[in-house]
């Protein structure tokens, strides 16, 4: 059984045959919200949104160390992160739906490790390639399933957000090597690889970043909520072939 992690525009999996919510108690305090065990073309799935069901959680607010841990407690196989981007060079137009390959981690101060404390032993887990590649394969052949493009690689760059960054900021990322800004890929993927557990990213690409074509002058809000309301859909469409692929496995 596969758990899905739901960022912005996917606070709810539509399609999705609810049997159950339970609240998790985790060691690092609450998660954020109750995760909802469901049916998606006959297949369970744990679901979790990231920012809460009510999308109350702003990125530097999110208990990740819960989040993850809680998922881990129930024994899922992998998690398919859902997330919400900016792109930054020109073949990550809005609208397009990426697999990323590799990322960036800019963001600071949040808690980004299950291994801290006097009694825990210091331990350093292989980041080399922070995706899960079997669970970035299932995720590309489920695409090609529901005859969805992808793009099957990005570096994702994860910043601290909560605002927006400026046009500077996303010429640097683009120097840096970065295809993709977001705000929530960090400390979540390097917890899943603590826990050992596959983890791979869908990144739905709502705008240009921040001084990029339409975003050249501002970013607007109206536009990224009418991108999201119709790449969800077929977001929706990647990760139900998913559930089936991995189900047959």
């Amino acid at each position: 059984m596969l758990a899905l992690l739901g960022g912005s525009g996917l606070t709810e999996l539509a399609g999705l045959e609810v049997q159950n919510r339970r609240i998790v108690r985790t060691p690092y305090g609450e998660p954020s919200g109750p995760v909802t065990f469901g049916r998606l073309g006959g297949v369970d799935w744990v679901f979790l949104a990231r920012h809460g069901y009510g999308h109350t959680l702003a990125p530097h607010e999110i208990n990740y160390r819960a989040n993850l841990w809680a998922l881990h407690s129930l024994g899922v196989a992998g998690i398919v992160s859902v997330c919400t981007v900016g792109g930054i060079t020109a073949d990550f137009p809005a609208g397009a739906i990426a697999v990323p390959d590799q990322l960036i981690d800019y963001t600071w101060g949040r808690k980004s490790t299950f291994f801290e404390g006097a009694e825990q032993p210091v331990v350093h887990v292989d980041f080399t390639h922070p995706y899960d590649e079997a669970t970035r394969a299932l995720l590309i052949a489920a695409a090609a399933d529901a005859g969805i493009p992808v793009i099957p690689r990005g570096t994702y760059a994860a910043m601290q957000g909560p605002r927006l960054e400026t046009a500077a900021e996303i010429d640097r990322l683009e120097r840096d090597g970065a295809h993709l800004v977001g705000m929530t890929g960090m400390p979540e993927a390097a917890l899943a690889r603590e826990l050992a557990l596959p983890y791979a990213t869908i990144a739905v690409v709502a705008n240009p970043a921040a001084g990029r074509g339409a975003s050249a002058d501002a970013i607007s809000l109206e536009a990224i909520g009418a991108v999201l309301a119709e790449a969800m859909g077929r977001v929706r469409r990647v990760v139900e072939q998913a559930g089936v692929r991995h189900g047959g496995a």
